[in-house]
């Protein structure tokens, strides 16, 4: 099986699905525990984190991700194409699993990934919360030996927050992998421009706050 799927009922339903070849063929040298984690969620995800609790995509606060704006950027235009496919209802799975099939780079799509308190200083502080932060990346791509998380927006330019989402999704893959944040990329797009940035801790504020090792 090419694909591999499941649907993960987390407030509503996500289908996560990850392309077994090139997951294997992209994760053989420096990425093998990503690998290991795609696999795991598809048999074994913790369920009961997503019931509650704060959610990346509604995270809501200014973070210093020092953005570069590309206009026409490959992601896009896969998009593009994705949404020109009309297979599906919705935007999202329309450039998700055009992506997924027919990218050479992207890995997965809605993968579930999640943050623990501790692992995080002054984490209720921030969330407001004791219960775990959750959320589900949009789009996965190996591209020059990094980890790119990609989040499709449609308006993207609009997007006040769409950097402070990801930035704590690539935290908390690299939290959840091992994988130093040094090797992940993050950026949001959609079919016309996308943001593309390198996630730091520096760019929520260091004076305050710090990932556990």
């Amino acid at each position: 099986m090419v694909i591999r799927h499941t649907s993960l009922k987390h407030g509503w339903f996500y289908h996560y699905r990850v392309h077994t070849i090139k997951s294997s063929k992209l994760c053989s040298d420096c990425f093998m525990s990503l690998n290991r984690f795609m696999e795991q969620m598809l048999e074994a995800c913790p369920d009961h984190y997503f019931d509650v609790g704060p959610r990346s995509s509604s995270l809501k606060f200014k973070v210093d991700t020092k953005q570069v704006q590309v206009d026409g950027h490959e992601v896009c235009s896969l998009a593009a194409l994705g949404l020109s496919s009309g297979r599906y209802r919705t935007a999202h799975s329309n450039v998700e699993v055009y992506m997924l099939e027919m990218d050479s780079s992207t890995i997965a799509v809605e993968l579930p990934i999640w943050l623990l308190p501790h692992e995080m200083e002054l984490y209720k502080l921030l969330f407001g919360s004791d219960d775990p932060l959750t959320g589900h990346i949009d789009i996965l791509r190996i591209e020059d030996g990094k980890i790119w998380i990609w989040d499709y927006k449609p308006g993207a330019i609009k997007e006040k927050y769409a950097d402070c989402q990801t930035l704590f999704y690539a935290i908390m893959l690299s939290k959840r992998t091992g994988i130093s944040l040094d090797r992940f990329r993050c950026g949001y797009f959609d079919e016309k421009t996308a943001f593309v940035f390198k996630p730091e801790i520096d760019s929520i504020n260091t004076k305050v706050l710090r990932v556990v090792a």
